[in-house]
């Protein structure tokens, strides 16, 4: 299928156009619908901050390839906010404002959610902590990569942090520190408008930032036991990881892709906007789509089907199954 390439800088319409053509395209699995999140598609690739491999900044975590049980039947389908409904940060959708710091949220909520499953405590850790301790870049809101993220996971331990607007509650100890948004005009109640770049990450976390918090920085940590990573296309191997809760995966946004709403997605047209970090918490089959993974985002809960989607299983769709981890605890 011929790809139709767009320029780099905003277009008037040009998310609406690309509605339109999603909707329009006979062969398409899946709804498309201007959610509001983008003005444009230079606004969606802001915020693709995962180094894929054959980025110049890519580097081999070097991580155990996970290697999953023989002869072991799964079920059909598998949704993890069901599965463990005392877990209630599976669900938890996130905003990682106008900032790439999707890896960081990819791999977090891949820990706390793998955490809950494990040891039935269900909390919420710091994606800020992350974006500015588990990468080699102190500028989380630059990019990285969640296999690192996991790995340091393993050796120095994430902090516990919520929401933006959990901050000076004593509730956590590094929540996020930018706000939800909306890149449209106007913005709602809910989500202001996004500011051009959310660049304020200049240092690393050494301390936690709510105040309120009674726990140290040091004490707050928590660790996982071991970060794995799933060999090349290995579907059956993270059906399996699965079982035991979220993994965190990388893959390559298109523009039609900041449009989607429902259905199974499968690349239709539009650009290459870069690397997205996100986690799988299950899988399925459509009847029109066919098989699919479930998917966390973390561009709000306006964006998509209440912030998650869906997307084509088993054939490498957008490169979705070749950057696969998660960690055990």
């Amino acid at each position: 299928m011929a790809m139709i390439f767009f320029p780099a800088l905003a277009l008037a319409g040009e998310i609406q156009d690309m509605v339109k053509l999603v909707n329009d395209h006979p062969n398409a699995t899946w709804t498309a619908t201007d959610s509001g999140r983008f003005g444009s598609f230079a606004e969606g690739a802001m915020l693709c901050g995962a180094f894929l491999k054959g980025h110049p900044k890519y580097v081999d975590a070097n991580l155990e390839i996970y290697q999953a049980p023989a002869n072991v039947a799964y079920a059909d389908s598998l949704d993890l906010r069901t599965a463990h409904p005392n877990c209630t940060v599976i669900g938890k959708i996130r905003d990682q404002s106008a900032c790439g710091s999707c890896w960081a949220f990819g791999s977090t909520e891949s820990f706390e959610d793998r955490r809950c499953i494990s040891t039935s405590d269900d909390v919420q850790y710091s994606a800020l902590d992350t974006a500015t301790n588990g990468n080699t870049d102190v500028n989380g809101c630059k990019g990285g990569q969640p296999t690192l993220a996991l790995k340091w996971m393993t050796k120095t331990g994430v902090v516990t942090g919520g929401d933006f607007a959990d901050d000076n509650t004593g509730a956590s100890c590094v929540p996020y520190a930018f706000a939800p948004c909306a890149h449209h005009v106007p913005a709602t109640a809910s989500y202001p408008v996004c500011p051009k770049v959310e660049d304020r990450m200049t240092g690393r976390t050494k301390k936690c930032t709510d105040t309120k918090y009674q726990k140290s920085y040091k004490d707050d940590k928590a660790k996982g036991t071991k970060a794995m990573s799933l060999k090349d296309r290995d579907a059956a191997g993270a059906i399996a990881a699965l079982q035991k809760g979220s993994v965190s995966v990388a893959f390559t946004i298109y523009a039609d892709f900041l449009t989607y709403k429902s259905g199974v997605y499968k690349h239709v047209s539009g650009a290459e906007l870069g690397g997205h970090a996100v986690a799988f918490i299950g899988y399925g089959t459509d009847p029109t789509g066919g098989d699919y993974w479930l998917v966390k985002n973390s561009w709000n809960s306006e964006w998509g089907d209440g912030g998650t989607f869906k997307i084509a299983r088993g054939n490498n769709e957008c490169q979705i199954e070749q950057e696969m981890a998660f960690i055990d605890f």
